[in-house]
């Protein structure tokens, strides 16, 4: 048997592995060379008795990232070995960290009984551990889902498949331009990409973590065609809605290919695949999650963002289906309202909070199932889901008074698993081992031959004493004794001056000084079985786990069908639960044009702030599709734009929203245009950056898109920046007819509003009192009349002195501008022939009295608009 040497307590820095014939190496080496030239690109763990090692270049690395011990030992070709282990009891930790970076390992076990083996040990890559292809638990964020991509490409453009194998299910699509594979990249956010190793790929995709070049020959439609139809055993792939798109069945053959070579087995849970279409959903491209912030933030803080409010699912499963539910808002409006639906009946009738009190004892039985399809499912798995099947009729009890289409179907869809139920309640201890090695997973009483086994290895003692009584009754010998030593086994000693009156059936097994001993024909019986009662014991077991994992594979459809339902139901109900918990109400999904939203509220900072929220409304229809939005920084703009817009996302998921009233027409996309930063992996600036999405929104948005767009322009000159807004908003208006909210600083940008234009502005209220300034978030009609910088400049803490001289600047400035000539806005602005004053000359006080309503306010309000007014003057 192979045995790990003991690490050094020094680290060293040997040479890299001796390049000398193959005879110079051991035996040992010989047989890592030939499994690390099967797997060159990969870490080899190397199983070596309790330890896996790793040797040369991939013990250094291993070291470095892992933060082990890198040390030598032994000597191979007259070179020493450097090495580097992990423990086989702790491995999976290990694994994970180098997973988590990126990385692939192999597998390279010892086969067969160390014990037993005549020589060398022989050793085989059992599996290849890669980021996107892990099912083991300890190796998957358990409310992620852990994707693998392979995209081939071609004239028509690109075909990406993409594979859950921790969950079972596979999916294509294809997409025709590059921006929209990096929406798909986004959404989906792949572990582990695949790609045919050619030139010409475009930098967002080659910048991933997890990229895998292949052949290209491996990308081919017409090979990877009789691959799929092998690989599912059908005839044709019209079933599955995939015949007629070549690409996204090079992808997908590609893409089993790799995970057939990794796993080393059959895959039998992928058992389809399903063509997933773009038309079925609101399209959002990259820098659009990304500005949305639904589950993650530059800072990292996952708890700030959409899904961190949103996400109170119960199970594992549960949540990893709202995430995609999130990054995949419908536009099936049937769909939807029958989401609708089931969360108010959910709520109506008090049944979610009882099924989540229930569901606190589901696991997570969708990947437990794609576990025991693998044949890898542990003892553990086995008892989640015994526990999972029993809530079952607890389930269809809540939900079977309850009038809602969805949740009958669901209610139907979780099926009978009583037959199952009842065969894991029968088998399996009450708490299970974690291994299925270390026996005692089959209660008491589930098979006889095991529970004989256990007996006689549990009551030998007993036994025993059974048997020195009997012996000593019938042979009349008082000081007869029954014992056993490791060397000898069992025996029955008589001392010396007894001996004569030993049986004739008792065998002499051996003599001492003072005593002889015997064996028996039922003692040696005795013997064996008890012996090997462990190992046999232990053997059954396996038999048994096997047995009860062919059971289960025999129904795995339906059981696969049943988790699918229950992580939905999970869903359902804690969408309900948010509604209840954040006052939500139910949105309307209307077929006329227009999003009409009433005291609409942002779910992320309403739930993180201590202060009310101040709600606001929303109408844009056909004739008012445009809202200029102006106000001071920090007044709210870029929230009142984003919570909009989530809103929206939220009534296309299924959920309620928060607002008092929301009237959505029929919405295809929400594109955004917010923040600044550059991308230096792709060379481009700031400004490059806002360009680049704002070019994207422009080709892209139509009648039916919600447009946000916060400070166009602000990335260059003022002048360029203006003219270059105007330019936007206009072909914005006028030409794509979108839904847009389009903030600005540009005051100029408020001339737009003309009558018929389909613009409107509206702004944001502050008030200064002396030098200070309270921001009233609120979203009144009309422009803003001053943008307030210099207060917001104060307020952030610059120098009092910074400030007095800003302010100096600026009363220069507008004097400056009062005496420009005004820019006809009238005009298209990069039609302008001329330059034109940083501040056109306007009465500030005359526009601010020209937008107040005496009859709207309140005394209060008119005496602060009173000040307001004298101060501008």
């Amino acid at each position: 048997m192979d045995s790990t040497p003991p690490p050094h307590d020094r680290t060293v820095e040997p040479e890299r592995a001796p390049a000398a014939p193959p005879a110079e190496h051991t035996p040992l080496m010989k047989q890592f060379f030939a499994a690390k030239a099967e797997h060159p690109d990969v870490l080899l763990f190397f199983r070596m008795g309790d330890f896996y090692e790793l040797f040369f270049d991939d013990a250094r690395k291993a070291a470095r990232l892992l933060d082990i011990t890198l040390t030598q030992r032994g000597s191979s070709a007259g070179q020493p070995i450097p090495m580097a282990g992990v423990p086989v009891h702790a491995y999976e930790g290990y694994l994970a960290r180098l997973v988590a970076l990126g990385e692939s390992v192999a597998i390279c076990e010892q086969i067969g009984d160390p014990a037993l083996a005549k020589g060398l040990v022989e050793r085989k890559v059992v599996r290849i551990v890669t980021p996107g292809t892990v099912t083991d638990e300890a190796l998957l964020n358990e409310r992620r889902d852990t994707l693998l991509m392979a995209v081939a490409r071609g004239k028509a453009g690109f075909g990406i498949a993409w594979a859950d194998l921790a969950a079972g299910r596979l999916l294509v699509n294809e997409v025709a331009t590059e921006d929209g594979l990096e929406a798909e990249l986004s959404r989906l956010e792949p572990a582990e990409v695949l790609i045919p190793d050619e030139e010409g790929w475009s930098g967002f995709l080659l910048a991933r973590t997890g990229l895998r070049r292949r052949a290209p020959w491996l990308f081919d439609a017409d090979s990877g065609r009789r691959q799929l139809l092998r690989f599912f055993a059908v005839h044709d792939l019209s079933g599955f809605g995939i015949d007629d798109r070549p690409l996204g069945i090079a992808a997908a053959s590609a893409l089993l290919g790799y995970v057939e070579e990794t796993q080393k087995q059959r895959l039998p849970h992928l058992t389809s695949i399903a063509m997933e279409s773009g038309d079925g959903a609101i399209a959002m491209n990259a820098a659009t999650r990304r500005h949305m912030e639904l589950d993650t933030r530059v800072d990292g803080d996952t708890r700030t963002t959409l899904l961190g409010v949103l996400d109170s699912t119960i199970t594992p499963m549960g949540g990893r289906l709202l995430r995609r539910w999130l990054h995949r808002p419908l536009r099936d409006r049937e769909v939807l309202r029958r989401r609708h639906h089931a969360v108010a009946a959910l709520i109506e009738s008090g049944v979610a909070q009882r099924l989540r009190e229930a569901f606190r004892a589901l696991g997570d039985l969708e990947r437990i199932l794609a576990r025991v399809a693998l044949r890898s499912a542990r003892p553990r798995d086995l008892s989640t889901l015994r526990d999972g099947l029993g809530l079952l009729p607890v389930a269809c009890g809540h939900l079977a008074a309850l009038d809602s289409p969805r949740l009958s179907e669901l209610t139907a869809q979780l099926g009978d698993h009583g037959e199952h139920a009842g065969l894991l309640a029968r088998a399996l201890m009450p708490q299970p081992p974690v291994l299925a090695r270390d026996g005692g997973i089959f209660a008491d009483g589930y098979d006889a031959e095991l529970d004989e086994l256990r007996t006689l290895s549990t009551h030998a003692d007993q036994f025993l004493i059974d048997l020195e009584a009997r012996e000593r009754a019938s042979t009349g010998i008082g000081t007869l004794k029954v014992g056993y030593n490791r060397v000898h086994g069992y025996f029955i000693e008589i001392s010396k001056g007894q001996s004569d009156k030993a049986p004739a059936h008792y065998t002499r097994r051996q003599t001492l000084t003072g005593a002889e001993r015997y064996i028996t024909q039922e003692l040696k019986q005795f013997e064996d079985k008890v012996l090997s009662a462990r190992e046999r014991s232990l053997a059954r077991e396996r038999l048994l786990y096997e047995q009860l994992l062919d059971a289960l594979n025999a129904r795995l459809e339906p059981l696969k069908c049943c988790a699918a339902s229950l992580a939905e139901i999970d869903v359902l109900a804690c969408l309900a639960e948010r509604a209840q918990a954040l006052d939500w109400s139910r949105p309307e999904l209307t077929d006329g044009d227009g999003i009409r939203i009433e005291r609409g509220r942002h779910p992320v900072v309403e739930a993180v702030r201590a202060e009310p929220f101040e709600p606001n409304d929303l109408d844009l229809h056909d004739a008012r599709r445009m809202l200029v939005i102006t106000g001071p920084n920090m007044g709210g703009k870029s929230t009142y734009m984003r919570q909009n817009a989530l809103i929206v996302l939220l009534a296309h998921i299924g959920s309620f929203v928060p607002a008092t009233r929301a009237c959505i027409g029929p919405v295809d996309r929400i594109l955004t245009r917010i923040g600044a930063g550059d991308d230096l992996a792709r060379g481009q600036s700031t400004f490059m950056v806002e360009m680049s999405e704002t070019s994207y929104i422009l080709h892209h948005a139509t009648a039916q898109s919600l447009v946000l767009m916060d400070e166009i322009g602000r990335g260059t000159s003022t002048y360029d920046g203006l003219a270059l807004a105007e330019a936007c908003a206009r072909h914005l208006a006028h030409a794509n007819r979108a839904y847009t909210l389009f903030a600005t600083h540009y005051f100029e940008l408020t001339a737009l509003a003309e009558p018929g234009s389909g613009i409107a502005n509206v702004h944001l209220d502050a008030v200064e009192h002396g030098e200070s300034l309270v921001f009233m978030h609120a979203v009144k009609d009309g422009p803003a009349d001053r943008s307030f910088g210099l207060q917001v400049a104060a307020l952030a803490g610059l120098p009092k002195a910074v400030v007095k001289q800003a302010r100096g600047r600026l009363a220069e400035l507008e004097q400056q501008g009062r005496d420009a000539p005004r820019p006809d806005l009238s005009a298209p602005a990069l039609d302008q022939p001329q330059q034109f004053g940083l501040f056109a000359p306007t009465s500030a006080a005359l526009d601010a009295l020209t937008g107040i309503d005496p009859d709207d306010l309140t005394p209060k309000q008119a005496l602060e608009a009173l000040y307001r007014l004298k101060q501008l003057l």
